[in-house]
C-alpha cells in the first residue's frame, strides 16, 4: 500500500472507535483494501473504550415504536424522524449480527444463564430495560473485540500515531487543470502527519470515512479521551461538507468531583440501578425538576438540575448515593467505578459519590444520511463526528454506541456496493494530486505557549459556552476565540507542522464553530440552554 510518501488504498478510515472499527471490519471482510489510522499510539485509546453504561438492544415487550418514542422524547422532538426510524428498525439487528453472533462480546448474562439470556438494564429516559452491558466497562469489551477481529484481517493496514491534517479534494489539491472546473467536488483521501517520522504522508483513497469522534476536550472539564477536539468536523467543514447542530453539547450530569483530577464518568447506569442524587443538605432534589422520572430524567434535565442546585446553594458539587439505594453486589456491578472512587478515598458501598457535570457528547457534526454519506462526494462520516439527526437536541442514553455500530455497518455496505459497481476514479486523476506543501520552517514551537492557549480556549468554552449560556457570554466567547485563532493561524503557517499544533489549530476552529452556532440559536432546547440576561446567575462551574 505504501509507496514513498504516499499510500494508495480503496478506503481510508480515520478513527478506531466503534464506528470506524466496525466500518473497517465490514469492508475488509468484503474484500476491500482498507487503511485505518488513529492519531493515538494505541488503537483502543478511544471514547468507545471509555464507555461504561451499555448499548441499546431490545427488551421484553419492546418494539421499534417504543424505542423511537424514547429517543424523540429525549431529543425534544428535534430529531430526524428518518434517522430515528432507521436506527430503531435496524440497530438491534446489527447488534445481534456483529457483536453477539460474530464477535461474541462478553455481555453480562442473567445469573446462571447462557446463550442470549442477557441481564438487560435500564438507563435514564428509557421506558424499560433494553440495554446490554458488561459490568461498567461495556465499551472496553466492544472495542477489544473489534480491534482483535481487525488484526486478523489481511487486507487492513492499521496505522497509529497518524494525525490527519486536512482532507484531500480534487478542486483544491489536483494538478489536473480540468479538476477545478468540475461542478461537484470529491474527497480523495487525506494529508496525514506521521508523528514518529515527523513527516506528512499523502493517503489517497477512493472513499474516505471520518470516524474521529466529537469535540469534548475543547472544554475545561470533559469525560472525553484527551485530544478529542473536533478534528474531523473541522476538516470536513474546510473541505466543503455541510455541518449542522453545532450548539448541542451534551454535558454528562455525573462525573467524579476530585479537584485537580481529570473528570471520571460515573455511569448513568448507576441511577438506572437505583442511585439517587441529593444536595449537600441531604435533599433528594430531582423530584422538584421532573416529578415523573426523577433521577431517571433525560441527561439535559439532570445536568441543569445539578447546576441549579450548585448555584442556589453555593456548592461546588452534589452527591450521588449508591450505598443506600442500589441493591445487590455494587462492587461486582460497578468494578471500575468502585476502584476509581476508592483511589480517590471514597467507598461507594458506604458513602455517596461527589459529582459534577462535564462536557460529554456532541450531538451535532457533519451532516450525513442513513448510509453515512456527507454532502461532499467520496466522504463519509460515522459515529460522534457525524450528525445523523438521531439525537436531536439531546442524546438518549446508550444510543451513541448503537449509532456508531449501525452507521459504521451500513456505510461499509454502501462503499462496497459503490466500489463493486465501478464508482472508481481512474489512476490518472488520483495521480494528479499534489503532495503536502510544507508550512513554515521557523522552529518556534513553545510547549508553554501552547499549554496557555489551550487553557484559555477551554476556560472560555466552559465559562461562556457551557452548561447555561447567555447572549453576552456567547458574544464574548466568539470575540475572544476569533482573536485567538488569528494569532494561532499565523503561528501555524510559519511553524513546522506537529501533532500539538494540529490539535490546537483544529480545536480553536471547532470552538469557534460551536460558539457561533450557539449565538445563532436564541431558543433554549435540549442541551442548548440559553437564558435572558436578567436570569443570568453567574458563570457555570
Amino acid at each position: 500500500m505504501m509507496t514513498g510518501s504516499r499510500i494508495e488504498t480503496d478506503c481510508l478510515v480515520i478513527g478506531s472507535g466503534i464506528a470506524g472499527a466496525t466500518c473497517a471490519l465490514m469492508l475488509a471482510k468484503s474484500g476491500i483494501k482498507v487503511t485505518l489510522i488513529t492519531k493515538r499510539p494505541d488503537l483502543t485509546a478511544t471514547n468507545t473504550n471509555r464507555a461504561q453504561g451499555g448499548i441499546v438492544y431490545k427488551g421484553e415487550d419492546d418494539s421499534p415504536e417504543l424505542l423511537k418514542k424514547d429517543i424523540m422524547r429525549a431529543g425534544k422532538e428535534f430529531n430526524s424522524k428518518k434517522a430515528v426510524d432507521f436506527l430503531a428498525k435496524n440497530g438491534p439487528d446489527v447488534v445481534k449480527e456483529v457483536l453477539i453472533d460474530e464477535l461474541h462480546v462478553n455481555f453480562t448474562h442473567l445469573k446462571g444463564a447462557e446463550d442470549e439470556d442477557f441481564d438487560l438494564t435500564r438507563e435514564a429516559a428509557h421506558c424499560l430495560k433494553r440495554i446490554l452491558y458488561s459490568a461498567d466497562y461495556t465499551g472496553h469489551e466492544i472495542e477489544r473485540s473489534l480491534i482483535s477481529a481487525l488484526r486478523e484481517q489481511e487486507n487492513v493496514e492499521l496505522i497509529t500515531d497518524a494525525s490527519a491534517v486536512d482532507l484531500v479534494t480534487l478542486q483544491h489539491h489536483s494538478g489536473d487543470i480540468q479538476s477545478r472546473y468540475i461542478l461537484e467536488d470529491r474527497c480523495v483521501g487525506a494529508y496525514v502527519f506521521m508523528i514518529q517520522k515527523k513527516e506528512v504522508t499523502t493517503i489517497l483513497a477512493q472513499y474516505t470515512v471520518l470516524a474521529t469522534g466529537g469535540l469534548g476536550d475543547i472544554y475545561l472539564h470533559s469525560t472525553n479521551e484527551e485530544g478529542t477536539v473536533g478534528d474531523g468536523i473541522v476538516m470536513a467543514k474546510r473541505a466543503g461538507a455541510r455541518v449542522i447542530n453545532m450548539e448541542f453539547i451534551q454535558f454528562h450530569p455525573t462525573t467524579l468531583y476530585a479537584p485537580g483530577a481529570r473528570r471520571f464518568l460515573i455511569s448513568e447506569a448507576v441511577r438506572g440501578e437505583g442511585g439517587r442524587l441529593r444536595n449537600l443538605r441531604g435533599e433528594h432534589f430531582m423530584e422538584r425538576y421532573n416529578p415523573e422520572l426523577k433521577d431517571l430524567a433525560p441527561r439535559d434535565e439532570v445536568t441543569i438540575a445539578i447546576w441549579e442546585e450548585m448555584i442556589e446553594n453555593k456548592e461546588d458539587h452534589v452527591l450521588l448515593d449508591i450505598a443506600n439505594h442500589v441493591h445487590g453486589d455494587i462492587v461486582k456491578r460497578f468494578p471500575i467505578i468502585y476502584e476509581t472512587c476508592k483511589e480517590a478515598g471514597i467507598d461507594i458501598t458506604k458513602e455517596p459519590i461527589p459529582v459534577v457535570p462535564s462536557a460529554h457528547y456532541f450531538c451535532g457534526g457533519v451532516h450525513v444520511d442513513t448510509k453515512g454519506r456527507t454532502t461532499l462526494s467520496g466522504l463519509y462520516a460515522i459515529g460522534e463526528v457525524s450528525c445523523t439527526g438521531l439525537h436531536g437536541a439531546n442524546r438518549l442514553a446508550s444510543t451513541s454506541l448503537l449509532e456508531g455500530l449501525t452507521w459504521g455497518y451500513f456505510a461499509a455496505k454502501d462503499i462496497v456496493k459503490r466500489l463493486n459497481g465501478g464508482e472508481i476514479l481512474p489512476f490518472k486523476v488520483m495521480n494528479s494530486i499534489y503532495d503536502w506543501i510544507p508550512t513554515g520552517d521557523v522552529e518556534n514551537e513553545d510547549p508553554a505557549l501552547i499549554a496557555q492557549d489551550w487553557m484559555s480556549l477551554k476556560s472560555t468554552m466552559w465559562n461562556y459556552v457551557g452548561i447555561v449560556r447567555t447572549l453576552p457570554r456567547l458574544k464574548r466567547a466568539v470575540e475572544d476565540l476569533r482573536h485567538m485563532y488569528k494569532r494561532i493561524e499565523e503561528f501555524y503557517r510559519e511553524t513546522p507542522v506537529s501533532k500539538d499544533i494540529i490539535d490546537l489549530f483544529h480545536g480553536t476552529q471547532a470552538a469557534i464553530m460551536v460558539a457561533e452556532s450557539a449565538i445563532r440559536n436564541p431558543i433554549s432546547i435540549g442541551c442548548h440552554m440559553v437564558r435572558p440576561l436578567l436570569e443570568d446567575k453567574g458563570p457555570s462551574r
